[in-house]
This record gives C-alpha cells, sequence and structure tokens, in this order.
C-alpha cells in the first residue's frame, strides 16, 4: 500500500512541507513520485518516518536521527528499544500522578500529607560512613553541610539538572552515537559543570573524572539508576566521561 504525502502528514500530525524538508536533507524519500510531483509514502517509508517522530521527540537534531537511522538497519530492533523507553517513561509519569492524586485528595480531605508520599526523597544520609571511608569524614560533612544549606528549591533543581542530564545521555546512546562525538561531549561537558557544582566549586581532574564514571559502571546502585533511562546508560556515561576527560581536562 502506499499514501499520497497529505495522507501521511495528515496522519503523522505534521506537514507536506517538513515531509518535503526530509527528502531534500535525504532523511525520508518518499517511495515513489507520481504525476505533478505528488510524492507518495510505503509501509517501509511510514516505520521510518515512525523512528524519526521518536527520536524527534527525545530531543535529537536531524544530523543525529539521520546517523542513528543510517547506524541502525534493524528498525523491529531499534523499535523495541524504542518501545522499552517510553514505557519506562510511562512508568515515572505514572508515579508522579499517584503522587498528585495523593496530594489533593489529601489537601481536600484535610489530612496531613507526609513527604515521601509527595517526593522521591533525598536521603544522602544513608552513604554516610561509605563516602567518609571513600574519600574522608571532612568530605562528608563539607557535603552535608553544603546540601542543608540549599533552599529546597535548589534541591530540586539540583536534581533535576541531573535527571536531564542522564536522560540526555540515554537518549544520545539509543540513538547510536558515539561516546566522543561532539554532541555527546556537550552532555558530558554539563555532567563535568554538575559535578563540580556539587563538589562545591572543587573541579574534578581527569583522573578523577574518570574513576566517577569507572563508578558509575561497576556499582550495581548508580548502573540500575541508570538503566531507568535505558540498559546500558552507565556503560556509555562512563565511555563518554573519558573521552571528555581525554580531550578536555
Amino acid at each position: 500500500m502506499e499514501w499520497s504525502i497529505q495522507e501521511i502528514a495528515r496522519s503523522a500530525g505534521t506537514t507536506s512541507r517538513t515531509l518535503r524538508h526530509y527528502d531534500a536533507i535525504g532523511l525520508l524519500r518518499p517511495s515513489r513520485v507520481g504525476r505533478g510531483g505528488v510524492r507518495h509514502y510505503d509501509e517501509r517509508a511510514l516505520v521510518r518516518l515512525q523512528r524519526i517522530l521518536l527520536l524527534r521527540g527525545l530531543g535529537l537534531g536531524l544530523p543525529a536521527i539521520s546517523d542513528a537511522l543510517d547506524g541502525q538497519r534493524d528498525a523491529a530492533a531499534a523499535l523495541r528499544t524504542h518501545l522499552a523507553l517510553l514505557e519506562r517513561e510511562r512508568e515515572r509519569l505514572g508515579r508522579q500522578i499517584e503522587s498528585v492524586r495523593t496530594t489533593l485528595a489529601k489537601m481536600e480531605g484535610g489530612e496531613p500529607l507526609m513527604p515521601q508520599e509527595a517526593f522521591d526523597g533525598f536521603d544522602h544520609t544513608r552513604y554516610e560512613d561509605e563516602v567518609a571511608e571513600r574519600w574522608g569524614r571532612d568530605a562528608y560533612e563539607r557535603g552535608d553541610r553544603w546540601w542543608r544549606s540549599l533552599p529546597e528549591d535548589d534541591r530540586t533543581g539540583f536534581r533535576q539538572r541531573q535527571a536531564g542530564i542522564a536522560g540526555d545521555f540515554a537518549r544520545a546512546h539509543l540513538a547510536g552515537l558515539a561516546p566522543d562525538c561532539d554532541e555527546v561531549l556537550a552532555i558530558t561537558r554539563r555532567h563535568y559543570e554538575w559535578v563540580t557544582a556539587g563538589w562545591q566549586g572543587r573541579r574534578p581532574t581527569a583522573e578523577q573524572f574518570t574513576g566517577l564514571g569507572q563508578m558509575y559502571a561497576d556499582d550495581p546502585r548508580f548502573t540500575a539508576a541508570y538503566a531507568r533511562y535505558g540498559e546500558g546508560t552507565a556503560a556509555f556515561v562512563r565511555d563518554a566521561m573519558g573521552a571528555y576527560a581525554e580531550r578536555e581536562l
């Protein structure tokens, strides 16, 4: 079966102009061009457009999408990966929805609201002994004082920055980008600045930054945390941090 460019644009929620642009840059070719120059698209083109729209929804630019599609010849495997990522995102949104529902129900019912019901939490004190053993008691106490001194909005912003960076790493990994490409290095630079903020302005050396990345891949807790964004993300972040340390530090 084939569909005209107008039918595809309407079904996909995009425009004919966008599809013509994708054709012009070689991102999505029509299966044939009919009389009067009307473009037509077959099922194979539909699958490619779906992958393009999924990657656009993940925030990737058109050059990165082109590289990703060219590097992933198995469309079914790529879509399974997309599906897994979307299901994890649905699960995350589901938890947020339930949290807001609980908050509203308790507010309207005049019941007390517990912090653990409204927030995921950030109980850094459970790592006190480990941090003290690995980096020294002074390192833990300095970090503890810094964290407790932050207003709640700043704490939330700090966590959100990390979540955004982790999500961008996962999307780059999903797209098949190399850990040392310019786009990934830009994400890693943001991560380096985030770590620097967490270290109260002390900038990690190349060895420290590389070691931190290795810990992400070796420690099951970090691996599991990054796996929420996509399998293999922790190892990808480690490789990106190593590439950044080698090039920039």
